[in-house]
């Protein structure tokens, strides 16, 4: 009777890590249309924020969740408050004669003009009519209150523009919330924030799983007062209690050389069963578990950015037998779908 082997799932820690690398479970899904609008002097850093947080979402799955396009206000190429132009790739003429796209952003700036403009106004009106999305980064909120789309709502917006938005627009509320999303209306202050406003959006539509696996890859630089920021791993994670933190930091530490669970309690010293409680209670797995994928991970990463041999790269994630690399060769297929060997060409091929 023949053997039925099944498919290996990674914990949750580590399946956000590898997420874009899984087979995807999901069915497939209508791609989110976003266009962004930029204005004159528009901050360059809010909008890449935004779009970067799309394109990495789109990285994390095997199907694209989001479509973007970006919109001149006035004229492209549209200056930006950097002086670096951005070739738009429409206008707001072609988009009042298209289907509008799900979301519209207007993307603000520190030296954008406050003053009303017909042809945004007029679109943004239709967009509402259309039931879409609104949203507006830096001060792009005030496009939205020009058409009156803010009326009895909150929204954020740079702090500068918050005398000018109470004194024009009494009924909008002005929040000293960096970024907020109420009513179909998405509004954020700043570059952070932006990112910020889209990884919620993202949460409320695609699900959490997805956000932290877009954090997995933007968030590893995360701001402080300190010059000093170390890069993000992920025993990081202050919530974690310490001891817990630093077995995965010396599993981290020792990838080609694994060490055993034994090793791991004399070097912290705790016993094996209060590691194997702590793995289980704030993990949900097993700490042979965590470290066989961690490693594993260490072998993907290597295997798609590296032209090191499959054995190698078996050695360098501690796999260090032939019996052991066979069970890495599985591990790996079991995990990702895809031998090894598949899995690297089909990554070439993508980047052609």
């Amino acid at each position: 009777m023949a053997i039925i082997k099944e498919k290996r799932h990674f914990s949750a820690l580590m399946r956000d890590t590898n997420s874009a690398f899984l087979p995807s479970g999901r069915q497939d899904e209508a791609i989110l249309e976003v266009g962004f609008v930029l204005q004159q002097h528009f901050s360059l850093a809010s909008f890449t924020a935004a779009v970067d947080t799309l394109v990495t979402a789109n990285l994390v799955c095997t199907t694209p969740l989001f479509h973007y396009q970006t919109y001149a206000a006035e004229t492209s190429p549209v200056l930006s408050d950097l002086g670096i132009e951005i070739a738009a790739q429409g206008s707001l003429s072609s988009l009042i004669n298209q289907p509008l796209p799900d979301l519209l952003i207007i993307c603000g700036g520190y030296r954008c003009s406050t003053q009303p403009d017909a042809a945004l106004t007029h679109l943004l009106k239709l967009a509402d009519n259309q039931d879409r999305l609104l949203g507006g980064l830096w001060n792009g909120a005030i496009a939205l209150a020009h058409a009156g789309l803010l009326d009895t709502l909150s929204c954020a917006l740079h702090p500068d523009n918050h005398a000018y938005i109470r004194e024009q627009f009494p009924k909008v509320k002005v929040s000293e919330q960096v970024s907020i999303i109420e009513e179909k209306r998405l509004t954020s202050a700043g570059p952070m924030s932006a990112m910020g406003m889209m990884l919620q959006l993202i949460s409320q539509l695609r699900g959490k799983d997805i956000t932290r696996a877009i954090r997995e890859i933007i968030s590893c630089d995360q701001l402080s007062e300190s010059s000093h920021v170390r890069i993000n791993q992920p025993g990081d994670n202050p919530c974690l209690p310490q001891n817990l933190r630093d077995i995965m930091a010396l599993m981290v530490a020792n990838i080609e050389e694994p060490m055993s669970v034994e090793e791991l309690a004399a070097c912290t010293g705790i016993s094996r069963r209060q590691i194997e409680r702590l793995f289980q209670n704030h993990l949900e797995t097993s700490p042979g578990r965590y470290y066989l994928e961690l490693r594993i991970t260490h072998a993907r990463r290597l295997l798609l950015q590296s032209n090191e041999s499959i054995t190698n790269i078996a050695l360098a994630s501690g796999f260090i037998s032939t019996s052991h690399f066979s069970n890495c060769y599985n591990c790996y297929k079991d995990y990702f779908g895809a031998s090894p060997s598949h899995a690297r060409e089909q990554s070439k091929k993508m980047d052609l």
